[in-house]
């Protein structure tokens, strides 16, 4: 079998509308930290020079965004109320773990301007990589936008789903949706100025807005979709970190591509 990431890193040197800090403690500032950890939580006096060569462990402190890097969005991301179930959506960590391992197929949309792909589109693409969806199929787009990833166009140019298209995915059972994009929606720019255009209420996040009336999860800031050998036939394992409570939690995104000997 061989593994494919497909995760785009975090990392606090590329630009992000939310900055990630990320401060490190060496191995002599670990053992300093941790001597003064001992002795303010456990009454317990240790002196860091004892250890060899008077250093502990490393320790990086973050400061970041659970839709920093590739993350899976939970249900209670899109909004504090459900028309399903109990009316309450679920958090990151109440999420079964066997919708993030699934056969996986890829939408080729790349070569578009920042906007939306309907239902058409998905069905042009399905048809031309000859793939009927299932239930539990994981669709992720392939925009190209991850070519960007690190600068500010990476936010600003890239493509999402219209209302129509996710109803479509949605309707087939999909559970998991995702793209190597900022977001499952258009550009917030694209967005605002197509409001402003036409007074259309259901142009705003109508990827985001299903999630309120039909429970799915979406992963967004994908990467490195074009190194899969074919749009069908492998697995994708996006497991989210299970954070208490929240509305995304990161994920190690891979493909799991069987090989023949």
């Amino acid at each position: 079998m061989r593994i494919i990431d497909l995760s785009s890193p975090v990392d606090a040197d590329s630009f992000e509308p939310d900055p990630v800090v990320h401060e490190v403690l060496t191995p002599r500032e670990g053992a300093l930290h941790m001597a003064e950890e001992m002795r303010t939580h456990f009454g317990l006096e240790f002196d860091p020079d004892d250890l060899p060569d008077g250093e502990f462990l490393s320790l990086d402190r973050l400061s970041l965004t659970t839709h920093t890097g590739t993350h899976v969005d939970a249900p209670s991301h899109y909004g504090s109320r459900t028309t399903y179930g109990t009316g309450v959506p679920r958090h990151i960590d109440a999420m079964p773990l066997d919708w993030f391992l699934g056969p996986g197929v890829v939408l080729d949309v790349r070569g578009r301007e920042a906007g939306v792909v309907g239902e058409a589109d998905l069905r042009k693409e399905l048809d031309r990589i000859g793939h009927v969806l299932a239930p539990r199929d994981i669709v992720v787009l392939n925009t190209g936008a991850d070519a960007w990833a690190g600068t500010r166009r990476y936010f600003t140019d890239f493509v999402g789903l219209d209302a129509g298209a996710i109803a479509f995915l949605l309707d087939a059972g999909v559970k998991v949706v995702g793209t190597d994009a900022f977001s499952l929606d258009a550009p917030f720019g694209t967005i605002i100025d197509t409001y402003r255009r036409t007074g259309d209420r259901a142009v705003l996040w109508p990827a985001h807005v299903a999630g309120r009336h039909r429970e799915y999860c979406q992963v967004e800031r994908l990467s490195g979709l074009g190194l899969l050998p074919a749009p069908t036939g492998f697995r994708i394992a996006c497991f989210p970190v299970k954070v208490a409570g929240a509305g995304a939690g990161w994920t190690r995104a891979v493909a799991l591509v069987d090989e023949t000997p």
